[in-house]
């Protein structure tokens, strides 16, 4: 309608006409403006985050078998924490995927966990992730990556995540028959979490150094690393090739731009 048509109608018509154009303009705006709703894969991703509840444990090597391992993971230490969320899963293939839009896994396959991928690489899916969904994802630290794995306040004390034997619990050696498998297919720990002794090895938050002896609350790692060039991570858990690494106290390392098909990650928040 034009300027001329308008003006030969009533001052109330031209009025109600603008209001409801108006309305029209403001609606469409705020439709364009939604977030668009989240694909289903992020949608399973978000509801598969576990409460671990807090509390404290003495972090580090308790036997002659978790000693015998070596990586650096003594002395004991205690440790305590506050309640976080954990990942009952790795995260998967197609989870990258529906955030990356890519997949640079070797081993093909929606449910596999994601391998092949850095840690600088983690930390942009997890920022891309965090403003697609507006929450706070983020890598475990060291200390909730094990108090996790060992049970949390349900602990039973076993040897690897969820049991004293590792073919109940771990992909890992002959038994994976040296691949990774699809995620949450083994038995789960104390806490319903699965994979945290085999299947691929989990980045965490922390930089690698040494333990010391103190007592510590909620940790998040030593200000500098050891052992390589660059800023080097903490990576917990074993992996599908190797059956001697999959106990929990198993302690190892990568830097910030390595990847391997063998090096995955789960999320907290």
């Amino acid at each position: 309608m034009n300027s001329r048509t308008l003006s030969r109608l009533p001052f109330f018509v031209v009025t109600a006409l603008l209001f409801l154009a108006s309305c029209g303009q403001r609606k469409n705006q705020a439709l364009a403006e939604q977030p668009k709703p989240l694909d289903p894969v992020i949608q399973q991703l978000i509801s598969n985050m576990v409460t671990i509840e807090g509390g404290s444990f003495m972090m580090g090597a308790r036997t002659f078998e978790e000693k015998s391992i070596g990586g650096n993971n003594e002395p004991l230490h205690y440790v305590t924490l506050s309640t976080f969320l954990l990942g009952r899963y790795e995260v998967t293939q197609a989870e990258w995927a529906a955030v990356m839009e890519s997949n640079p896994s070797y081993h093909q396959g929606d449910m596999l966990p994601v391998e092949r991928v850095t840690h600088r690489q983690v930390l942009e899916f997890i920022d891309r992730l965090n403003e697609m969904t507006g929450m706070q994802f983020r890598l475990p630290t060291e200390a909730e990556w094990e108090f996790a794995a060992r049970g949390g306040n349900k602990s039973m004390g076993y040897l690897y995540a969820g049991s004293n034997r590792a073919e109940d619990v771990a992909w890992c050696g002959s038994d994976a028959d040296y691949q990774p498998h699809i995620v949450g297919t083994k038995q789960p720990n104390e806490l319903g979490l699965y994979d945290m002794s085999g299947n691929v090895r989990e980045m965490c938050h922390d930089l690698y150094n040494y333990y010391t002896t103190e007592n510590q609350t909620d940790p998040h790692g030593p200000t500098k690393s050891i052992g390589a060039l660059t800023k080097n991570y903490v990576t917990r858990g074993g992996n599908y090739m190797n059956a001697s690494n999959c106990r929990v106290a198993i302690r190892t390392h990568s830097e910030i731009d390595f990847f391997d098909e063998m090096l995955g990650f789960r999320l907290a928040m």
